[in-house]
């Protein structure tokens, strides 16, 4: 499905149609990824014109938001710590490089946009890697962050429904029946992220004066649905994928 026959931003349409490629993500990567980076980067360009627009991808993986991105007319750099990631396809994705999101390497205040999906879950530090998508990215520009919350059904990731019972309990299980870690092993590289943590974390950075709070939403429900966010508790789990849209200041 393309941009001109994809479901609308909001829709129920474009719910089910992304359900339906979450189902085929261990079968059917190519597929999964191509549909969430088309989505992902569609979304985006409601908050901010990606045309000539100077954008860096935190854990940007291997290649298919670089070429949504490109595709909609941005300029494009992807930064991507594991090595695994980075050559899933085969190879690197032009444009990209092996760096932490917890230390950019990159100018302060030098982009347009400053993206991340998926990505916060995975870091033990989440505000500072957060801190440091707000500093490289110019005054008027925009951040876009896009997470797993832990206690939403994928919060476990590979290891299913079973991390409700406990993420290192839910890691030791996946061990034991496949024989080997998950690649998302809690405390190593899958840690608690809430809703509720990084909305604290906004709203201090904008009560200094450094952010201006764009959007709080869940990032695939429909748009009469987008209101679950905002009751604490119930966002942990019912949101999936919780999304704070940021302007520097």
């Amino acid at each position: 499905m393309d941009d001109a026959t994809m479901p609308g931003s909001g829709t129920l349409a474009r719910s089910v149609h992304l359900f339906r490629a979450f189902l085929v993500e261990q079968s059917d990567p190519d597929r999964f990824y191509r549909v969430l980076a088309a989505d992902s980067v569609r979304e985006v360009a409601r908050f901010t014109d990606l045309t000539d627009a100077d954008v860096v991808d935190v854990g940007g993986g291997p290649g298919y938001f670089a070429d949504a991105f490109l595709a909609a007319g941005a300029r494009y750099l992807g930064i991507e710590p594991d090595a695994g990631e980075l050559t899933a396809r085969g190879h690197a994705a032009a444009n990209t490089l092996r760096a932490s999101g917890l230390a950019l390497p990159l100018a302060e205040a030098g982009v347009d946009l400053c993206y991340s999906s998926n990505v916060l879950e995975h870091v033990p530090d989440p505000e500072r890697m957060a801190e440091e998508m707000v500093r490289v990215t110019r005054p008027g520009g925009t951040v876009y962050l896009s997470w797993t919350p832990w206690l939403s059904p994928h919060g476990g990731h590979e290891t299913g429904m079973w991390h409700y019972l406990g993420g290192r309990r839910a890691a030791d299980r996946y061990a034991r029946r496949h024989g080997h870690r998950p690649k998302n092993d809690f405390g190593t590289s899958l840690f608690v992220c809430p809703v509720g943590r990084m909305l604290r974390w906004a709203r201090a950075a904008q009560a200094s004066g450094r952010v201006r709070i764009v959007a709080v939403e869940p990032r695939y429900h429909p748009a009469w649905a987008r209101w679950m966010i905002r009751v604490p508790g119930v966002r942990e789990v019912v949101s999936w994928n919780a999304v704070i849209v940021l302007e520097r200041t």
